[in-house]
């Protein structure tokens, strides 16, 4: 079965992606702001979303969906689709070709405390790299396979991570990057969650880590990280959640983990 979702979860992000990006090529303009200012949405996220719906309604009309714009839509397949339109919408809205269309297909509820992965695809269509994997299947970037990068010692780690809207969580997530930077070989903040979770994934980054992500910011990403042999977990025993997400190497994540928490992460 996930192979056949995976099919489909493909052929939806790629046009999805088009979409996206005949958008971009128009000319994008902020539609609404949610929690924050800075938090916003543009025509496009919604446009492409109610694509995505409208796709897998009609080629799975039993399955559920949670989709960031348009909230959660029940079902009765016991399959449920985790969809972020255009994750890193900043950076779509300033021309930035760093952007994603997410969609996940998971088995139970759209929760990942509880929920099993089965398909996950991230796309970025700005530069055409499509990143998908298979519960048990692996990962993939296009037609090749991917690992995740050989461990290294935590001073020769790239590391990347992101902010949360909230403009006093982002002050002290700030400073929790201003003590790790000397600890780590450098900082990445690229803006958008599914693709550094897939560039962990291809070995480009050796850790990723996040507070305030959503669901559908890593549900297809954490899939494809882990087939590529990461650990994504969140603090201690933890699954990735809301909280705190960490992905990488095992033996980068243990270190690095054990240090955020000294940094007060």
């Amino acid at each position: 079965m996930s192979s056949d979702l995976l099919d489909l979860a493909r052929t939806i992000a790629l046009d999805a992606g088009e979409l996206a990006a005949r958008r971009r090529r128009e000319g994008v303009e902020v539609a609404a702001t949610k929690s924050t200012i800075v938090d916003i949405v543009t025509a496009a996220d919604r446009e492409v979303e109610q694509l995505i719906r409208e796709r897998v309604a009609s080629a799975r009309p039993g399955d559920a969906i949670l989709g960031e714009e348009g909230g959660a839509t029940g079902g009765s397949s016991g399959v449920t689709w985790v969809v972020d339109p255009i994750d890193g919408t900043v950076n779509y809205l300033y021309g930035i070709p760093h952007y994603a269309i997410s969609i996940a297909v998971v088995e139970g509820e759209p929760d990942p405390a509880s929920w099993t992965p089965l398909a996950g695809v991230v796309f970025n269509p700005a530069i055409g790299e499509l990143f998908t994997a298979s519960r048990g299947g692996g990962a993939y970037l296009g037609d090749a396979r991917i690992r995740i990068a050989d461990a290294v010692p935590l001073e020769q780690a790239l590391v990347a991570t992101g902010f949360a809207y909230d403009a006093a969580m982002r002050g002290r997530q700030g400073e929790v990057v201003a003590r790790l930077l000397p600890h780590v070989r450098d900082i990445r903040r690229q803006g958008t969650a599914s693709l550094d979770l897939a560039g962990v994934a291809a070995g480009r980054l050796n850790a990723f880590y996040e507070r305030t992500l959503n669901p559908w910011d890593h549900g297809a990403g954490e899939l494809i990280a882990t087939e590529a042999g990461a650990v994504v977990k969140g603090l201690g025993a933890a699954r990735a959640s809301r909280e705190f997400l960490i992905t990488g190497h095992p033996d980068v994540v243990a270190p690095l983990e054990e240090l955020l928490v000294e940094l007060g992460v």
